[in-house]
């Protein structure tokens, strides 16, 4: 069968497939920045830890620095750590849900391609109309 004669249902369930193969390569580049500006974090508060508590310290915000105090720095820094976390958590749990949807799309897929003919999907029973009432 050539990529032009494919049936429809195969087509969509194809489509169905690469659509969950671009979520969860968005998941894994979202999981990959998250892991970065953690990493940025826990280096930024490991040197602030380093500064004497009565040197001056700074904070940007956006194109500008304001001065801040060190403990002030320490929590905000601590808080975005946890947010991370969270955060990655969440894409995690994300993740492993979508490799399984994955999982269970090629199977479906595969078992359609055996069970089913060139033009028409594997047979499914329709919804029975009861002429009986």
């Amino acid at each position: 069968m050539s990529a032009g004669q494919m049936p429809p249902w195969l087509q969509e369930q194809l489509m169905k497939m690469q659509q969950s193969q671009q979520n969860l390569q968005s998941i894994m580049t979202q999981k990959q920045h998250l892991d970065m500006e953690k990493a940025e974090t826990e280096k930024a508060l490991e040197e602030l830890r380093k500064v004497a508590d009565g040197d001056a310290v700074f904070k940007q915000a956006g194109t500008i620095l304001i001065k801040s105090k060190k403990q002030e720095l320490i929590d905000e820094l601590e808080e975005r750590i946890e947010l991370t976390k969270t955060r990655s958590t969440v894409l995690q749990k994300q993740e492993t849900r979508l490799k399984e949807t994955l999982k269970e799309q090629e199977i479906k897929i595969t078992e359609m391609m055996k069970g089913g003919s060139a033009n028409s999907p594997p047979k499914v029973s329709p919804p029975a109309d009861n002429p009986r009432k």
